[in-house]
């Protein structure tokens, strides 16, 4: 039975990267999944989705993204950003105290590389602000500091720029990656990060993360 769970993530994360899109497969040496853990397989990622509460969103009083202290420090100079930058880029050199100098990111949203770190935002899987609407304003201040620097579930992952702010705090059904290929991934990180913090999700959210797992086949 373990060989075939193996076999069938293999082949999810395969069904992922279909290349229908000329960006689809990134450069030669890109860490997989530019270095996060993997979300699991389509089967389980549905499984997940339909164990998540569903919702109307709360309201957004008292919301400030202050309220989600970011970034926290790794010693060495090095903070949330600046780890996630070295983690999923390629060739990384940092400088003195851990300024990333120069490397290669490949932005999995709209398959465009970039050499440059200014041209990356650490992207939020699930926005602070949807965090917020969907459970996160009854946290404490110390849990919703952990939920925007955690870094052991897909919620951190540098990105361009420019899709990073298209997508503001937007869901899944106002916004998906321009990148077709990689929605798949995308909902899978998504259902991963909501579950682990047990947020809510609205109807439309959760029929769109549905929709997107059907790219997996």
């Amino acid at each position: 039975m373990r060989l075939i769970a193996v076999l069938v993530a293999g082949l999810t994360l395969l069904a992922g990267t279909t290349a229908c899109d000329p960006l689809a497969d990134p450069p030669a040496g890109t860490p997989a999944n530019n270095g996060q853990q993997l979300a699991g397989d389509a089967a389980a990622a549905s499984a997940a989705l339909a164990a998540l509460p569903v919702a109307k969103w709360a309201a957004m009083t008292g919301y400030s993204r202050e309220r989600f202290h970011h970034w926290t420090a790794h010693g060495s100079g090095c903070d949330t950003r600046e780890v996630v930058l070295r983690r999923d880029g390629t060739d990384v050199a940092t400088g003195k105290d851990c300024t990333i100098t120069s490397g290669t990111w490949f932005s999995v949203y709209d398959g465009k590389s970039f050499t440059n770190p200014r041209d990356l935002d650490i992207d939020h899987m699930v926005p602070l602000a949807n965090a917020w609407r969907t459970g996160a304003a009854q946290w404490t201040d110390e849990q919703r500091e952990a939920f925007a620097n955690d870094l052991e579930r897909p919620q951190l992952l540098a990105v361009s720029s420019s899709t990073n702010r298209s997508k503001g705090d937007q869901d899944p059904s106002e916004w998906k990656p321009p990148r077709r290929d990689y929605w798949c991934t995308y909902a899978q990180s998504w259902i991963t990060v909501k579950s682990y913090w047990k947020l809510s999700v609205t109807s439309a959210e959760k029929d769109a993360l549905a929709e997107m797992l059907d790219t997996c086949r």
